[in-house]
């Protein structure tokens, strides 16, 4: 397992736009976003592809390739965070240069589609990666959810915290929804609590990420091979009931509900249910059937605000009974 050094501030932190343009299409919310990560001491470079447009994607496969080749070169990029996500992440995995990451680790972060990025990036060099926010997505909303998903983003990769580390309950949540270029509040709050599906604890490695986009480089080289005793945590964002039974299914079909210890349902932003007032952890029942594995479902890291911070690859134990998540090897050096 190889680890990224620890981020300062005043290091560079280098940003890249894999598939959508949201820098092109949401230039308010961008400019919001570099000015907060600005104002908490850190240096911005910016992917060629800043501010660029072709059409559903920020350029070519060969040009998203080489925007974020370059910043993996760049020496002084001690993080590589995404804009946001998208649909079209790994159509880049076979050019990325997994070799110049072996020989200067970083930090990588982002979410949602981003996940084929980040679990190639792991299976090509043993590299711990985050799944955690988004610079234009995440950096860009409104207090007082960035300054909580901030707050997250620096207690996981900033600030020296002792094992085993428990990860925090946001106290608030939201899933509102405002136009990006026509917000000018802060989103309605809600009280945050997360739902014991099954009870039970689990230890494993954390595999965590987007479920629809793992299907679009699954059973390929870039595709994390699960271990017995795995912890999954794994979100989704505006799918319907029948979509995510289709995915839940791909988990038993596959095998893998068979060897995880337990699973993490992120929050589901604006689930679908097709009017049969049922949750994802209700479709997950039916999928699983008679197998008994520890299930916490409505965790923060997801496409709702706040967002958690947190390492694939590292060893965790999940309490589901207790509704607790902590992280017991280190993930940063």
């Amino acid at each position: 397992m190889l680890l990224p050094p620890r981020l300062q501030k005043g290091d560079i932190i280098g940003f890249f736009s894999p598939s959508n343009p949201a820098t092109h299409t949401a230039p308010t919310r961008f400019e919001r976003a570099k000015t907060f990560l600005q104002t908490k001491g850190f240096k911005l470079i910016a992917g060629k592809l800043t501010s660029k447009s072709d059409n559903y994607r920020s350029g070519s496969i060969a040009q998203r390739a080489d925007e974020l080749n370059e910043l993996i070169y760049h020496p002084q990029v001690k993080c590589i965070i995404s804009t946001i996500g998208g649909s079209n992440s790994n159509s880049i995995l076979p050019y990325i240069d997994y070799g110049a990451i072996r020989k200067q680790p970083k930090i990588f972060i982002g979410y949602s589609d981003v996940t084929a990025i980040l679990h190639a990036i792991y299976t090509q060099t043993g590299l711990v990666t985050f799944y955690g926010p988004a610079l234009v997505a995440s950096f860009g909303e409104l207090p007082p959810f960035v300054d909580i998903t901030y707050s997250y983003f620096a207690d996981t990769l900033l600030h020296n915290r002792h094992l085993p580390y428990l990860l925090p309950t946001p106290p608030i949540t939201t899933q509102e929804t405002i136009p990006w270029e026509t917000q000018t509040r802060s989103k309605i709050p809600e009280t945050n609590k997360l739902h014991t599906i099954i009870g039970g604890q689990a230890v494993g490695r954390l595999i965590a990420g987007n479920l629809n986009t793992m299907w679009g480089f699954a059973n390929s080289p870039y595709s994390i091979a699960i271990q017995q005793g795995d912890i999954l945590l794994i979100e989704d964002s505006l799918k319907d009931i029948a979509t995510v039974e289709r995915l839940f299914s791909m988990l038993l079909l596959n095998g893998t509900l068979d060897k995880i210890g337990g699973i993490v349902l992120g929050k589901h932003e604006k689930f679908d249910t097709q009017n049969t007032h049922r949750q994802p952890s209700d479709v997950l029942l039916e999928v699983l059937k008679d197998r008994k594995i520890p299930i916490l479902a409505n965790f923060d890291c997801s496409h709702t605000h706040p967002m958690l911070t947190v390492p694939i690859g590292i060893k965790a134990q999940l309490n589901a009974t207790n509704q607790t998540l902590t992280l017991l090897q280190n993930w940063v050096c």
